[in-house]
């Protein structure tokens, strides 16, 4: 499984002066609704989001999708 890395996203969005939801939704494209449900960790980004987020942040996605071990009975 692979989760977006808030923290590292979350300073990348403050690089450009990002510091709420509504202008990362302006920046991207993406939805508030859906950058909040990534934000808070209810959500993940499918490949294009992840993309878009990618792009207008200056990121490399294995810097901020990193790989979870899936618990055993999960």
């Amino acid at each position: 499984m692979f989760r977006l890395d808030i923290p590292k996203f979350l300073e990348a969005a403050a690089l450009k002066g990002d510091t709420h939801n509504a202008a990362i939704a302006r920046r991207t494209g993406i939805a508030e609704s859906s950058v909040s449900r990534y934000l808070r960790g209810e959500a993940q980004p499918d490949l294009n989001c992840a993309m878009r987020l990618a792009e207008h942040y200056d990121l490399d996605l294995r810097g901020v999708i990193k790989r979870v071990p899936i618990e055993a009975g999960a």
